[in-house]
């Protein structure tokens, strides 16, 4: 018998792709991002950003940031959205999943807010796709001593 010559995903390019279907369900307006956190192989949470449980998406609520023309990266406070990486971490305190010594595999670069709650949540290792103009935030990982990776194909 031949040999099975198909080319399999590596373990980083299958929960991206992962990562990137969950990120098609977010319902923020200006940018889809999707989050996986994996530990031994395993799926372990995930997450998009969008409006908290129970709360009018933006596509009804507005979004104010683009109302007052909010470069990216700034003023996140006003936002009604919860992060993917945030959503993702907190689905595992919600169901009593331990995120720590995880790998957090995320389609945009974290920013500073979403960096701080991954330092203190244990996870050892991030990967994302795009980026973000946040350089706090690579600074925070880096120091935090978290593996960081930008994917390229």
């Amino acid at each position: 018998m031949g040999q099975n010559k198909m080319k399999r995903p590596s373990w980083d390019q299958y929960f991206l792709e992962i990562t990137k279907v969950v990120a098609q369900r977010s319902t923020c307006l200006r940018r889809q991002v999707g989050c996986t956190l994996v530990k031994d192989k395993r799926i372990l949470t995930s997450g998009y950003n969008g409006a908290p449980t129970g709360m009018d998406h933006c596509a009804k609520a507005g979004c104010i940031r683009e109302k007052l023309n909010v470069p990216s990266g700034e003023r996140h406070e006003l936002c009604r959205g919860v992060h993917a990486e945030q959503n993702a971490i907190v689905q595992g305190a919600l169901h009593g999943i331990t995120v720590k010594g995880s790998t957090l595999y995320v389609t945009t670069q974290p920013c500073v807010q979403c960096a701080k709650i991954i330092a203190n949540a244990g996870i050892k290792r991030v990967v994302f796709i795009g980026d973000y103009p946040d350089e706090l935030s690579i600074n925070i990982l880096t120091e935090a001593k978290i593996e960081l990776e930008q994917y390229k194909k």
